[in-house]
């Protein structure tokens, strides 16, 4: 996968009528000499975890170590079922984005898709559509192969690194990685893929890493929620046939070169945003 592009992808997805999963299935086996059922194996272990995230993080009585996080995904839950929120995709994912962003701050085992910190956003997305549409694990792991094409590809050309980049670069690679691999989940072109990455990428531009006390809890956990929303926005929109007027590869050096210029106090330093307000401040000498 190295030097590839998102636009590479797509071309040689259609060039040889396979998916965006298949061509990034294809080069890894080449890069580590496994065959691609050998990865495919190896994807849905990794599925497997993510579910089991979801599964464990909706526990009532879930607390992380501050006491900022744990339980939140039960009540959001339990709002749906009793009709206070309507149950609709965006709800379900909401959930699930928030039980294993929440086990993850409990010291849980998550799969870090691309990172620990916005493990929620891919696990949400995923099993929200399986429910939904009765897919099976193959077509989910497959689709992490196309999430994972578009997570490397982000990675050389920008970063997922939040101390790089800011939470543009955790959060929002997530949303743009399951944006993409939603549409292809969904019966989209590798060029809607490309858009709906786009999309979500614009949407998270500039996003800030200011967490509270230095803790990837506040207000990361619920950034996840918000990362699966938009995924789901994005992927919406180019299935209609929207596209994004300026193209992925374009996004991709565009947010690398806004996480560069981001001061420092805005990339996991906890100097800057709401990490640095009174109450913020008031968590901090609590938990230190």
């Amino acid at each position: 996968m190295k030097n590839f592009s998102v636009e590479m992808l797509v071309h040689e997805a259609n060039n040889q009528k396979k998916s965006i999963s298949e061509i990034v299935m294809e080069q890894e086996s080449i890069d580590t000499g496994k065959t691609p059922e050998e990865l495919l194996q190896r994807m849905l272990k990794s599925l497997n975890v993510m579910e089991q995230a979801i599964k464990e993080g909706m526990n009532p009585v879930i607390k992380s170590a501050s006491g900022l996080s744990g339980g939140n995904a039960f009540k959001l839950s339990q709002a749906i079922e009793q009709g206070v929120i309507k149950s609709n995709l965006f709800s379900k994912a909401m959930v699930r984005a928030l039980a294993v962003s929440e086990l993850n701050a409990c010291m849980g085992r998550i799969v870090a898709a691309p990172t620990a910190g916005s493990a929620g956003i891919l696990p949400a997305v995923l099993f929200t559509v399986k429910e939904e549409y009765d897919l099976s694990d193959r077509i989910l792991a497959e689709a992490l192969f196309t999430a994972a094409g578009i997570g490397i590809i982000i990675a050389e050309k920008a970063s997922i690194s939040r101390a790089e980049g800011g939470c543009q670069a955790e959060c929002g690679s997530a949303t743009g990685m399951a944006a993409a691999a939603l549409v292809e989940m969904l019966g989209g072109t590798p060029e809607m893929s490309a858009n709906a990455c786009a999309i979500a990428l614009k949407n998270s531009m500039g996003l800030v890493c200011d967490p509270v006390a230095g803790l990837v809890e506040v207000p990361c956990v619920k950034r996840n929620v918000s990362g699966a929303v938009n995924a789901f926005a994005a992927a919406n929109l180019a299935l209609a046939g929207i596209k994004s007027e300026i193209p992925v590869d374009e996004v991709i050096k565009a947010m690398g070169a806004v996480g560069r210029q981001m001061p420092r106090e805005f990339k996991e330093t906890a100097e800057g945003g709401i990490a640095v307000t009174p109450t913020a401040k008031r968590i901090l000498l609590i938990e230190t």
